[in-house]
């Protein structure tokens, strides 16, 4: 039976207060005296999408250039400003954005704000840099895939066979040879290109006073100068009109696995019908209720985990369009990946045809409202969803309008988006282990 349609948690009440800058960065301040910290996140419209052929990889190692030191600072000035204040830092990059970040007692705040306009004014690049940063990245691919069973397993595998432009298929991590080609005059060209203030959303929440964090805002990042923000190409991806298939061996991994990526609907288009498909990937595998847990490994017994999660790492409200819903299963040597695979279908075809089960939508919604809303709890991690909504949806707040969103996906639209998931629709990477032989 469907579920009846009702707001089921109460979004948290917070001030946003927007600005811009005349140089074009976008600035939300999400004020709060409750406790004296302060987060202050810098969101940039650049990710593993953006970078060139031939780069593989740059997106990440430019992160790490930017810790390097800046206009101002040497190389760990920016480490010791922000541990000496007690506070902590870092940075992520993802399909779409950067990130970089610090938690500081409320008393730091213009020191943190001083040391972000400070590396997005110009960060130390040079070959000294350079080499050091493509010797830590390369270490890092070799510690989480090359020798990690299931490393890069399906974000590295499954958008080679699900996509075929270059831009959503390749390697974000980056390949060996691209990373060891990078110049200084790429590094150069590619922080011209996307790390103007055009093209950043800068987020300051906790404990401060907006009028006089405003003043501060422009003092530090009004004098940096003003660039043309970098059109974003169309990433579109040509429809799929048939499954697609392919086998890895992982000379590590101690059992199988199979995953499948199907495309699914835009998120900046019509983010109501993707929240279905949001929803529809926590009925599939969200905690020992969830439908393949209880069929395929408490009832069959054919797998020995299963997950199901929208987007590149596992956060469905990170990317623009074309993402993917991602099924992973690991299943015993021996046992028949066609039969895991029926086993999904049959799950996903009970889905569309008899619809959700009573209480079964209003606990995941739930549930799910309840983990975003938990992570805003935190002040740093306020700063980081702000920012990131900004940038992607164009709407901060948007994240403080799930309750009601999700309130509004009903039986018939689980149904839809669980029809949506065809064998046309997707690929699947079934990964030999060969730590098995």
């Amino acid at each position: 039976m469907p579920s009846s349609k009702s707001v089921l948690l109460r979004a948290p009440s917070f001030e946003l207060i927007h600005h811009r800058l005349g140089n074009g960065l976008r600035v939300v301040l999400a004020p709060d005296r409750s406790a004296p910290v302060v987060g202050i996140a810098l969101c940039y419209d650049v990710g593993f999408r953006s970078e060139p052929e031939g780069r593989t990889g740059f997106a990440h190692l430019f992160e790490h250039l930017m810790f390097q030191g800046s206009a101002n600072l040497e190389k760990l000035a920016h480490f010791r400003y922000v541990q000496s204040s007690g506070g902590m830092f870092n940075g992520s990059t993802h399909l779409d954005y950067t990130n970089y970040f610090e938690v500081l007692p409320a008393h730091a705040l213009e020191r943190g704000l001083f040391l972000e306009a400070d590396r997005m004014r110009s960060p130390r690049i040079t070959e000294e840099n350079l080499a050091n940063q493509i010797a830590v990245v390369k270490e890092e691919i070799r510690v989480n895939v090359l020798n990690r069973p299931y490393g890069g397993f399906p974000w590295l595998e499954l958008p080679q066979v699900l996509y075929d432009t270059f831009p959503n298929a390749h390697n974000g991590y980056g390949g060996f040879e691209d990373l060891q080609n990078a110049t200084v005059a790429d590094a150069s060209t590619f922080f011209d290109s996307y790390y103007a203030p055009a093209n950043a959303v800068l987020c300051v929440a906790g404990d401060f006073d907006s009028d006089a964090t405003l003043e501060l805002i422009e003092k530090h990042f009004a004098g940096i100068r003003e660039r043309a923000k970098p059109v974003r190409p169309n990433f579109a991806e040509p429809p799929l009109t048939e499954e697609r298939r392919t086998q890895v061996t992982d000379a590590l991994a101690p059992m199988p696995a199979v995953a499948l990526g199907y495309r699914v609907p835009d998120p900046g288009d019509n983010f109501n019908t993707y929240l279905a498909t949001v929803l529809l990937g926590e009925i599939l595998s969200d905690g020992d209720a969830s439908r393949l847990h209880r069929e395929l490994v408490q009832a069959k017994g054919l797998v020995v985990d299963a997950s199901a999660y929208l987007g590149t790492f596992g956060d469905p409200l990170e990317e623009r369009d074309p993402t993917r819903l991602n099924i992973t299963a690991h299943y015993p040597s021996g046992q028949d990946t066609e039969g895991v695979i029926a086993a999904i279908d049959v799950e996903l075809d009970r889905l569309a045809t008899d619809g959700t089960e009573p209480g079964e939508l209003d606990r995941v919604r739930t549930k799910f409202a309840a983990t975003v809303f938990r992570e805003l709890d935190q002040v740093l991690n306020r700063s980081l969803e702000f920012a990131k909504f900004e940038l992607i949806f164009g709407k901060a707040s948007l994240i403080l309008g799930l309750p009601g969103l999700l309130a509004d996906v009903s039986d018939a639209d689980i149904r839809a988006a669980a029809a949506r998931l065809v064998p046309t629709s997707r690929a699947v990477v079934e990964l030999l282990p060969g730590a098995a032989k």
